[in-house]
């Protein structure tokens, strides 16, 4: 049952971190997209753009990570599958820890980034 959770929460993280690169790399530079990160001015917005760009490929390695790891664990590799879907979100939590030290008035934004990556990890330790 915990390793049902497990993959589960390692799902709902990778596709949180795609919707994550659709935000950065796809629809950045909409209002309501930047305005969601904090950016105030769409001049701003300009200047961070090739950054966001970047940062939006990272999230979407991640998820691509967890993904490649669910399948690997499908076709019966799970020695192959358990450490690469581990591996993604221990750094998908790891940012959101970085986002907290970084921007402590963030919460909400870490909770979202790092709560579902910290459940896997957590219902992985206790299966």
């Amino acid at each position: 049952m915990t390793i049902n959770l497990f993959l589960l929460f390692a799902f709902l993280a990778a596709l949180l971190h795609c919707l994550f690169f659709y935000l950065e790399s796809i629809a950045w530079m909409k209002p309501k997209t930047y305005k969601t990160f904090g950016v105030k001015e769409e001049s701003e917005a300009k200047i961070l753009k090739l950054l966001y760009f970047n940062q939006g490929f990272y999230n979407l390695f991640l998820a691509f990570g967890v993904f490649v790891g669910i399948y690997l664990m499908t076709k019966g590799f799970t020695a192959s599958g358990i450490p690469i879907i581990l591996f993604a979100c221990s750094c998908m939590f790891g940012a959101s820890i970085v986002l907290f030290f970084s921007k402590p008035g963030m919460l909400r934004a870490v909770l979202i980034q790092g709560l579902c990556p910290f459940l896997s990890i957590l219902f992985y330790l206790i299966s």
